[in-house]
């Protein structure tokens, strides 16, 4: 209040109630706090030399305390930043909105009813908010400030280009997780099984690394953690079998030869796994056949990129010998043998003993031979194929007469 003469003032009256507190600033000045009163009051000012005598009035507004009856949304990152809007009665002329006792980053009056406020930032956990007017401050209620969510393992950190992988994130605050993005491309599904672990299926992606994210009101989990990193692998493909053919005893080492071949974690043959296998590189894979019954029998491999095309591969029964015609002749070479048996086909070498014969694969059961020359005597004759080497007959070679 202004007027004069208001050195060594002793009082300050609103009405008949002394002023609160009262400063006198100077001969023309006096800050008071008013008492409560109501309706329009009389202000004096009493010193030394009396009390004021000029009507000076003041009027008591009334004024409601602002009540807070909602949020929303009632929860958000603690880095702050959310715009929350405030709900309740006499929020008119709000001087503060607090959070936890921070002021609120801005806040706009947009009715009696409705304040719209940012959030500032804030540790992790529950905050109480409160508006203040003239009237005093607000009930409290309670918004959420949650924590950034981290992603600090997945299992399996790869699968194929096409997705359908699923897999378990595991980490922290994933509570209320609103998105899974591998490398920013939304999961085909998801579930929040606690807030430390999250189930999802990968979406197809090219091959190689993606980030994986998940997002919450808290925030999005760091891109660039080398834990949460899924890797895409491409279709392992087969090209060659080297070789296509074995015995049905199994046993034959067989060398793949294809791409995309490296994390191979199955070589089968006709679904059959491979007696064993090493991956080479990601262009071959040599691996061991197991038995399995004669006929064609589909070779793939399979990664964690899923599993290859199929190539043939034939398991050949043993040859057998069951007759040789003529079963005898001269020492000297030339004499043309019918070899009759089965599995002979893809015979590789007749042998008389040790001695290599020419020869032709006239049927699956019939081969004609050149007996090679030899001692007199009985001799051992097998065929050989890549199933094994067959029984043994006798021939008989005899010395040519004398006189």
């Amino acid at each position: 209040m202004s007027g004069t003469g208001f050195t060594g003032a002793t009082a300050v009256r609103f009405g008949s109630k002394n002023a609160t507190s009262f400063t006198v600033n100077s001969s023309t000045q006096i800050t008071a706090v008013s008492p409560s009163g109501t309706g329009t009051v009389n202000v004096t000012v009493t010193t030394s030399q009396g009390t004021s005598t000029q009507q000076i009035p003041f009027t008591y507004v009334s004024t409601s305390v602002p009540s807070l009856t909602g949020l929303s949304p009632t929860q958000g990152p603690a880095s702050g930043g959310t715009t929350v809007t405030l709900t309740g009665t006499n929020l008119t002329g709000a001087t503060a909105v607090r959070f936890d006792g921070v002021a609120a980053t801005s806040f706009t009056v947009n009715s009696s009813t409705q304040i719209t406020a940012v959030t500032p930032a804030h540790a992790a956990g529950a905050a109480a908010v409160t508006v203040t007017t003239s009237g005093g401050t607000s009930n409290a209620l309670t918004f959420t400030y949650l924590a950034v969510p981290s992603v600090n393992g997945l299992s399996p950190n790869q699968g194929p280009v096409a997705g359908g992988t699923t897999v378990t994130l595991t980490g922290s605050d994933f509570t209320g997780a609103t998105a899974v993005r591998f490398d920013g491309v939304a999961a085909t599904s998801f579930t929040v099984n606690s807030s430390t672990q999250i189930t999802a299926v990968t979406p197809a992606h090219a091959a190689g690394a993606a980030a994986v994210t998940v997002t919450t009101p808290g925030g999005t989990s760091n891109p660039d953690n080398p834990s949460a990193y899924f890797f895409y692998a491409a279709l392992p493909a087969l090209t060659a079998l080297a070789p296509a053919a074995g015995p049905a005893t199994g046993g034959t080492t067989v060398t793949l030869t294809g791409n995309d071949l490296l994390g191979a974690t199955a070589v089968r043959f006709d679904g059959i796994a491979a007696t064993s296998y090493t991956v080479d590189s990601a262009t071959q894979i040599t691996a061991v056949s197991p038995a399995h019954a004669a006929g064609a029998a589909a070779v793939t491999v399979t990664t964690p990129g899923g599993t290859s095309n199929p190539l043939n591969y034939s398991y050949l029964s043993a040859p057998t010998l069951s007759s040789l015609s003529p079963a005898q002749g001269p020492t000297h070479a030339g004499t043309l043998i019918t070899l009759t048996g089965s599995n002979l086909t893809t015979t590789t070498d007749v042998r008389f003993g040790s001695t290599p014969a020419s020869f032709t694969v006239v049927s699956p059961t019939q081969i004609t031979a050149v007996a090679p020359a030899g001692a007199a005597g009985p001799v051992a004759v097998t065929a050989t194929t890549p199933a094994g080497t067959s029984n043994t007959l006798t021939y008989t070679r005899t010395d040519a007469p004398a006189i």
